[in-house]
């Protein structure tokens, strides 16, 4: 069965996507970082796993149960991803600095029909750029596919279809100082609507819902090779023929061919409505706007003009959609340590989303705005310091971590229980097939393997807040339940080192 994933359906799942951020039973996202710890060839996941990959080449992540269990085991914090940081994007396409050939919006582009520069899909093309001014446009007619032939950006912001140089194209939107710093990288560019472009497209267009009216704005001419018999005349016009009515096409003719689409050559004299295809008799061409003087066939040198269908209402009206803005990003700033929730004393490998996931204990979804997914020891008393990423046991109990930070100004020791190379089981055990997690506990004395440091943990006081923290007995647990929520996305990377007066700007790109 032959069967196609249609543009229209990537941009309805893009757009519910973004709307479940924002509607009534609202789906709650916390971008999170985790892994301290460094990457290395000899720490693996698990007994299927070859490698684990390397700081400066981290492993690829995989799309499995137990991977997603890792993940929460090694998160390091989490900070709710709101709507207002969501936005459609599309990928970014510069104006060009030097004499480049762009494509232009056509609307049968395919493997039978591909674009100037071969792309069998519009939207992977080059028919839109954005200026260093963060102007956004799109080429309605690319001169049959020649260079463009300046180098000095447009500024119009006009709601029309304008000539810049050697090509006709339409102003979409300009970029927000706050859409430049949120949604805006090397190769990704967020998608606006400009409300002025849309009044004037509609009014253009004289359509309201469902908007069929778009006028045509372009035909695609290819010359011949020489009209037969003498033609008198220089300009002609014809209609353009389809299930819309109005449109009329002037055509010129120079040295027995038809000219093409230009600012000097043939151009739309009526742009009509109602079009959803539309052709061109070229036999049935006049030498007047009313169809009706001197009727003249203009087919016999194997020109081809074709009517380029406008979206929907007309270019500008909808850009997400006359982009191809299938893309989602997600913008998240780590500022500092986040109210106490993200430490800047360690640095981190993973980035990953999480959807709805529990606050410890129960079954509440959590909406809050930050959540710390450290475990801590408040201690009585302490000797040393302790490393970060060094290994802590507990003697009596037999507990294992490995150490995240240690503030030692409030001896409060923060640490993680992985589950794989005995940062999180039972340390006394002798076999590598059954090993038990075991929790940190009483007030038994824990210590550092590699600074030697050592501490008690206060488990006398019952309750107390210190630093954000509430600690029971002396211990404090991450603060969304582990395993809850569903993990959408993982992503494993360099580590990335933090710091007291840094903030981080993450942007997570999803393609639908």
């Amino acid at each position: 069965m032959a069967a196609i994933i249609t543009e229209k359906f990537r941009l309805h799942n893009a757009e519910q996507f973004k709307e479940s951020f924002s509607e009534a039973s609202a789906s709650n996202y916390y971008l999170f970082v985790g892994k301290s710890s460094p990457f290395t060839t000899t720490t693996k996941y698990s007994d299927t796993e070859t490698t684990g990959g390397t700081d400066a080449s981290p492993p690829n992540p995989h799309d499995r149960v137990i991977e997603e269990n890792y993940k929460w085991d090694s998160m390091l914090a989490a900070k709710k991803i709101t709507s207002t940081d969501v936005e459609s994007v599309i990928p970014r396409r510069n104006y060009p600095t030097t004499a480049t050939t762009l494509d232009m919006y056509e609307h049968d582009i395919s493997s039978l029909n591909t674009t100037t520069s071969g792309a069998t899909n519009l939207y992977d093309s080059t028919f839109y750029f954005v200026t260093t001014a963060y102007r956004v446009y799109k080429v309605l007619d690319n001169d049959n596919g020649t260079a463009l032939n300046t180098t000095t950006e447009p500024t119009s912001t006009a709601s029309a279809p304008f000539f810049h140089g050697n090509y006709y194209i339409q102003y979409m939107y300009t970029l927000s100082t706050a859409d430049t710093i949120k949604f805006l990288t090397t190769d990704f560019v967020a998608v606006r609507t400009d409300a002025s472009v849309v009044t004037d497209v509609e009014t253009a267009s004289g359509d309201t819902a469902p908007f069929n009216g778009a006028p045509i704005q372009v035909v695609r001419i290819t010359p011949g090779s020489g009209l037969a018999g003498s033609i008198t005349n220089t300009d002609y016009y014809t209609a353009v023929n389809g299930d819309g009515t109005g449109g009329i096409v002037k055509l010129k003719v120079a040295s027995n061919n038809i000219v093409r689409f230009g600012q000097n050559g043939s151009l739309i004299h009526a742009g009509g409505s109602g079009y959803t295809f539309g052709t061109i008799d070229l036999t049935k061409c006049y030498t007047d706007v009313g169809l009706s003087q001197n009727e003249t066939n203009l087919s016999g040198g194997g020109s081809t003009v074709v009517p380029i269908i406008s979206p929907r209402v007309g270019h500008g009206h909808n850009p997400v959609a006359e982009l191809g803005g299938h893309f989602v990003m997600m913008n998240a700033r780590l500022e500092q340590t986040e109210s106490g929730d993200f430490t800047v004393a360690n640095d981190f490998r993973e980035v990953g989303i999480v959807v709805d996931p529990h606050l410890r204990g129960g079954t509440t979804v959590s909406t809050v705005s930050q959540v710390r997914m450290t475990y801590a020891i408040k201690m009585t008393s302490s000797s040393g310091s302790f490393d970060v990423d060094e290994k802590i046991t507990q003697a009596t109990t037999n507990a294992t971590g490995r150490v995240v930070e240690w503030d030692a100004t409030n001896k409060i020791l923060y640490y993680l229980q992985e589950q794989w190379e005995n940062y999180g089981i039972d340390s006394n055990s002798s076999s590598s097939t059954y090993r038990n997690h075991v929790a940190f506990s009483s007030n038994h004395l824990v210590t550092g393997a590699s600074s030697n440091a050592n501490g008690t943990p206060d488990s006398d006081t019952a309750s107390q807040t210190l630093s954000g923290i509430t600690f029971a007995n002396g211990y404090a647990s991450p603060e969304l339940e582990h395993d809850s929520g569903n993990i959408i996305y993982v992503e494993n990377r360099r580590p990335i080192s933090r710091a007291s007066d840094q903030t981080e700007d993450i942007k997570i790109v999803i393609e639908f």
